[in-house]
């Protein structure tokens, strides 16, 4: 880089006082200092771009890597799965062969649990689904829905509920 130390830069601006004349000096110093901050933005700019590039090609190495890696993990997967279901179909040829296996109907002797685990309901949460907001819901979908839609005190249930008392008729 050029070094530009105090004493050469008063010798720049002596030269340009003569050269250019204090009438035009302050106008010629603004253009140069903006064409100074314009050349400073552009190899900004160049140097972002090239940083982005170099941050590209990196960022494309490392999606090859992990690909290769999940490829990897795929097929060791398949070659596991397929080394399993031959084990597992000799295991269950001599089961299948024997006939009823003598367990009751609350059993299973699937793949899926052990021979002889008890099979348990799933579970559902009675008439709730926690996902809708309630608040959200149109008036016209509750009433069809059979949502309720005002609350009631225990009293005013009561009082309403509460059997009427019998008049005779006069």
């Amino acid at each position: 880089m050029i070094d530009l130390g105090i004493s050469k830069l008063a010798l720049i601006g002596v030269v340009a006082l003569v050269v250019i004349g204090p009438e035009k000096l302050p106008k010629v110093a603004r253009t140069v200092g903006a064409l100074l901050g314009k050349a400073q933005r552009y190899v900004a700019d160049v140097k972002a771009e090239v940083s982005r590039s170099i941050e590209l090609e990196e960022l494309k190495k490392m999606k090859e890597s992990v690909e290769s890696a999940a490829r990897d993990v795929e097929s060791s997967v398949n070659t596991t799965t397929a080394d399993f279901e031959k084990s597992w179909s000799e295991v269950t040829a001599g089961l299948e062969s024997s006939g009823s296996s003598g367990y009751d109907d609350n059993t299973r002797t699937d793949a899926l649990g052990a021979i002889g685990s008890p099979v348990y309901p799933v579970y559902k949460h009675p008439r709730k689904n926690w996902r809708i907001k309630q608040k959200a819901m149109p008036q016209w979908f509750k009433a069809r829905a059979g949502i309720r839609t005002q609350t009631q005190s225990g009293a005013a249930r009561v009082a309403r509920f509460r059997p009427r008392p019998f008049k005779a008729p006069r």
